[in-house]
């Protein structure tokens, strides 16, 4: 029996020391793998490849709701809203679930495929109307609702316009403020050479520049953030523009409600504008029917 202490011995020392090699080697493998986890997904957004065209264009459309003038009594065209009806929609998309969602997200979602909120709806205003402020931002509030303000810059601080302290309290408090030109001019006219401007009496060195990065520094100067994100005077986008804004940093470009361009989806991002006539009800039959999916 004193034989077989040694064998027996040798034996238990060996399991032991196996055991903990094993146990060793797993942790390392598992401390490598969260490590190479964390690494996805501390990768910056700005190193990610975007997916291709076709992959974009195959993901759910977000609907996309565009506003111009929110005013009392009568809608008198089709830019107009009433107040009332302002704050009926508002109330309906809340309580059927939407949840609002902001470029940023718009543009991580159909270029790398992140997340959205459940029944995700983005609600946009056009032209720095005073309006949009006054009005529409306070019924957002009510619901925790954040917008997206594309700023026409010529008409900052004008009578019935944003004031540019306005402009940076939508920012603070978590809208997304964005471009719409200087002057509301449509993109598929810009000229690309130099030329005398008819307001400025001034020579330009082209269209674009004078449009959108002039104007673009003056809002990021107003908010304190950079701008990367633009609507289409009119809705009217132009496929030679395109790689004018993708030069210029723009990483979307909202049009109104023609067909997406399927080799440049970022760049012609469709919305709807509210008609004056739509129902609460009658806006979310519309937003699913142009927008499609279930939501």
């Amino acid at each position: 029996m004193k034989n077989c202490f040694p064998v027996l011995l040798a034996l238990l020392l060996w399991s032991c020391s196996d055991s903990n090699s094993k146990t060793k080697t797993d942790a390392v493998v598992t401390k490598s793998e969260s490590k190479e986890e964390a690494k996805q997904a501390q990768t910056p957004a700005g190193n990610r490849t975007p997916a291709d065209a076709a992959t974009i264009m195959a993901r759910p459309q977000v609907p996309i709701l565009c506003y111009h003038h929110i005013r009392e009594g009568q809608a008198r065209n089709e830019y107009e809203v009433t107040v009332a009806s302002f704050k009926a929609q508002m109330k309906a998309l809340a309580d059927s679930g939407y949840h609002t969602v902001l470029p940023e997200q718009l543009y991580n979602y159909l270029a790398f495929g992140d997340p959205l909120p459940s029944k995700p709806v983005m609600l946009t205003y056009d032209d720095t109307d005073e309006e949009q402020f006054t009005v529409a931002k306070p019924e957002m509030d009510k619901y925790g609702f954040k917008g997206v303000y594309f700023i026409m810059t010529i008409s900052i601080g004008r009578p019935r316009y944003m004031s540019k302290e306005q402009i940076k309290q939508l920012s603070d408090e978590g809208h997304t403020v964005a471009s719409h030109t200087w002057r509301h001019d449509r993109v598929d006219k810009y000229l690309t050479t130099p030329h005398i401007d008819r307001d400025t009496k001034k020579m330009v060195a082209n269209d674009w520049d004078l449009q959108l990065v002039e104007t673009r520094k003056k809002l990021e100067d107003i908010i304190g953030k950079e701008i990367h994100y633009f609507a289409y005077p009119f809705g009217i986008w132009s496929k030679a523009g395109i790689p004018e804004l993708r030069s210029r940093g723009f990483k979307l470009a909202f049009q109104l409600s023609t067909k997406r361009d399927p080799e440049e989806p970022l760049y012609t991002v469709r919305r709807i504008i509210v008609a004056p006539t739509w129902t609460p009800q009658g806006l979310i039959r519309t937003m699913k029917s142009s927008f499609g999916g279930t939501n």
